[in-house]
């Protein structure tokens, strides 16, 4: 047969191959992964049911911006934006979490012991009344509540000598503990006898503390103005209450804020109606007094045109001088003010918009400082530089004030030169009139900001009443149900995953730290050019020969096929005459010699005339298993080789007497120079003369790797049977026998796998795949 179609013993494995051959790898190990996969399940059950479960609970409010209502809007801060990063620090600060767990009294907890997992709870199923306030509660306390058949036992923190109250009521002993505890009803003390609870007393800073450590606010997203507040914690409902109740302070608190502009402004002109109503009534009185001391009633009807013109001018100076009064009042008012710390009012009608607009960033200003104060304190840098900016804003509305003041006194100087000369015109009214005139022009004033500040008042009235709410809640406090630190579906998942990935884990690392061959796969992935003629399983015990010839056995089934498989790869020229095949290895341990004579054994069960020569001249075995065994030093091949007047018939003999076809020339005594012996000639001669003798010559040679006497030798045989043994050869060295094929060293080279059956690794059965059809009958 043509070498060139040998390959169709063992083909090249694709792609689909290499994976089957890597999942069997792990497949034989399938029990590993199922009582892997239980374990990890049975731990993740156990932590499920005996871990404390810890949930989340989540809600989403708005910051609403304040509208202007009525004409008082330039009081407060409408026309700021919102800074959402503020209003998250003021959600968080220690103001809020104290208001929360005061309203709350969160400085109380309770818990149920259980045989494994202590759980909190909203509440005992018996009353508990504090007697303690929470502002004298200045350290931790816990308290062990068993309720037993006959009353309640309180243990006080590490006591071991319990409070009795009999009777499931604390009222009739005297005790010194900070609660009463009673009973309500029979049926609860039935449900709940034999159960161990836990009461825990804070101070309200640690639970203020917890609150602001636990609560988490972030922004919904890049757009979005809705801030999500999130809490975890073992009880879902308490949660809940401590996230409405956190909304709720937080609204009430922005609301206080807003109706402060309100309320500054109502004091600001309460405190000017007193002295208005006093001025007014001392011009009425003066008016009222001078008509009656100089009986003046009319103005004469000759100077109407000219008093006309004249109280044209009177109104503009009229004006005039009530822009100069509410300048002043203003200016009083923000020299009272200290360093900023207060509002100013506001749209008093002060016709110079740029004071308006002084005054109305002094009054946001001030807001934002006092925002900040809340959360930031004083040495806040940014506190400081507001408290500059303010300094600098009230010396700029001074300023504004003090030239604004200046005009219109030079306005009014203007307007009375006007007048006099008006006052030239009727100079026929009475000195007297002149006078009635001024005192009725300084009552106009007074009752027209009189009129002025009493709406004003009603309109700041009217705002600190509809004050609207700060925020807009959007989502009320609601919990997922599902726990966060023991989502059970999370778990089992993980769980099913290490329970796989583990058992995975150590094989693969098994596998990758185990460099030897396991099976022809093996050989097959590394060297594709090489054909495998077959694979020869693991003979545990002593009888390792293949001594009978009708041996139905798995090994001499498989001997069969690997003599029926030689014929594959032997060249046709040679089937006219005795074939030679070389059988080596690389390292010796991998069962060349085992191989070689049980292949030889197995060519003579088949009537086959057969010779063995062992060739390996420096580490011979095959003496070893003949029957009897003979000597190291029997004459052999050596001697032949050496002594050209030996005929190598004359040291043939047949060490396995049901095998009569059968031939074996051994190795004779060791020489110094074993490579000089074999290239002498003579073992070339010997080749030739027992082709003509025998059907087949095995010729066990020596390892590749150690030294170099087979490859001298090679070009002789017919066929080369390279042997690699499972858990023996390392994978590395198929690359050696690779290089001597590929560089015809080695002359019509196949492998043969020996001990296959060393390893199960990847599920091999020669129970079916040889013993087809023969029994049980291995040895």
């Amino acid at each position: 047969m043509d070498p060139q179609k040998n390959t169709h013993i063992t083909g090249k494995p694709d792609q689909g191959e290499r994976i089957k051959h890597e999942v069997k790898k792990y497949l034989r190990y399938w029990i590993w992964f199922v009582l892997g996969t239980v374990i990890a399940l049975s731990i993740a059950f156990l932590k499920l049911r005996y871990t404390t479960h810890i949930y989340n609970t989540t809600a989403k409010l708005q910051i609403l911006k304040e509208d202007k209502g009525l004409e008082l809007a330039s009081f407060g801060f409408g026309n700021a934006s919102i800074n959402l990063e503020n209003e998250i620090q003021v959600l968080k600060s220690s103001r809020i979490s104290e208001r929360v767990a005061r309203n709350l009294d969160l400085t109380m907890r309770f818990y149920e012991e259980g045989t494994v997992r202590t759980t909190e709870i909203n509440d005992f199923p018996f009353q508990l009344t504090k007697t303690i306030a929470n502002d004298s509660i200045t350290y931790g306390q816990t308290f062990k509540i068993l309720v037993k058949n006959t009353g309640f036992e309180v243990f006080q923190g590490n006591s071991e000598q319990p409070i009795i109250f009999p009777n499931y009521s604390s009222y009739g002993v005297s005790h010194q503990l900070p609660f009463e505890l009673e009973a309500q009803s029979l049926q609860t003390i039935k449900e709940n006898v034999g159960k161990t609870f836990l009461f825990k007393l804070i101070p309200v800073s640690w639970a203020a503390s917890d609150v602001k450590n636990r609560l988490d606010i972030y922004v919904l997203g890049k757009s979005s103005d809705l801030l999500v507040l999130s809490l975890n914690g073992q009880n879902m409902a308490k949660s809940e209450l401590i996230l409405n109740e956190v909304m709720s302070v937080f609204n009430m608190d922005g609301i206080i804020d807003r109706q402060e502009v309100s309320k500054r402004t109502i004091n600001f002109i309460d405190d000017r109606f007193a002295l208005l109503a006093g001025e007014l009534d001392s011009i009425e009185g003066h008016k009222r007094d001078y008509k009656q001391n100089n009986n003046f009633f009319d103005i004469e009807s000759d100077a109407q045109l000219g008093m006309s013109q004249r109280t044209a001018a009177e109104q503009a100076v009229f004006d005039i001088e009530t822009q100069i009064l509410l300048s002043n009042m203003l200016a009083e008012s923000l020299n009272v003010n200290n360093r900023g710390s207060e509002l100013l009012p506001v749209n008093l009608g002060i016709a110079s918009g740029s004071i308006n607009n002084l005054v109305g960033s002094f009054n946001s200003l001030v807001f934002e400082r006092d925002h900040l104060l809340t959360s930031g304190g004083t040495n806040n840098p940014m506190v400081q530089t507001l408290n500059e900016k303010l300094n600098e804003l009230q010396a700029n509305i001074n300023a504004s004030l003090n030239s604004y003041k200046a005009q219109l006194q030079a306005s009014k100087n203007q307007l009375i030169n006007r007048n006099n000369k008006f006052s030239a015109q009727v100079s026929t009214i009475p000195n007297k009139e002149k006078i009635l005139r001024s005192i009725e022009r300084q009552q106009g004033i007074k009752e027209t900001l009189y009129l002025y500040l009493l709406q004003q008042r009603e309109e700041a009235a009217i705002n600190l009443a509809i004050t609207e709410p700060s925020i807009k809640v959007v989502e009320y406090a609601s919990s997922s149900g599902v726990p966060l630190s023991s989502n059970s579906k999370n778990t089992y998942l993980m769980a099913l995953m290490a329970g796989l990935l583990i058992p995975f884990g150590v094989i693969y690392g098994k596998n990758l730290l185990d460099t030897k061959i396991k099976g022809k796969k093996d050989v097959q992935l590394r060297v594709d050019s090489v054909p495998i003629l077959a694979e020869i399983p693991r003979v545990v015990g002593a009888n390792q020969l293949f001594l009978d010839p009708s041996a139905r056995t798995v090994q001499a089934e498989a001997f069969r096929i690997l003599s029926s498989n030689v014929n594959y790869i032997l060249p046709p020229e040679s089937k006219s005459k005795g074939k030679v095949v070389y059988i080596t290895s690389t390292i010796k341990g991998e069962g060349k010699t085992y191989v070689g004579l049980n292949l030889s054994l197995a060519l003579s069960s088949l009537n086959k005339k057969v010779l063995l020569i062992g060739a390996d001249l420096r580490n011979p075995q095959v003496h070893n298993y003949t029957q009897p065994a003979a000597s190291k030093d029997v004459v052999g091949l050596s001697n032949y080789l050496h002594d050209a007047s030996l005929d190598w018939r004359t040291a043939l003999l047949n060490g396995f007497p049901l095998h009569t076809n059968h031939d074996i020339l051994l190795a004779g005594s060791i020489p110094p120079n074993p490579a000089h012996l074999l290239t002498n000639g003579r073992f070339e001669l010997l080749l030739n003369e027992a082709k003509e003798e025998y059907d087949y010559i095995i010729v066990d040679t020596a390892p590749t790797i150690l030294v170099t006497d087979t490859l001298l030798i090679s070009e002789f045989a017919d066929a080369t049977l390279y042997i690699v043994r499972a858990d023996v050869t390392e994978k590395a060295l198929l690359d050696f026998s690779k290089d001597l094929n590929d560089s015809g060293r080695l002359k019509n080279m196949a492998y043969i796998v020996n001990g296959v059956g060393a390893s199960k690794s990847y599920g091999y059965s020669y129970n079916y795949g040889y013993g087809y059809g023969y029994g049980s009958d291995e040895s």
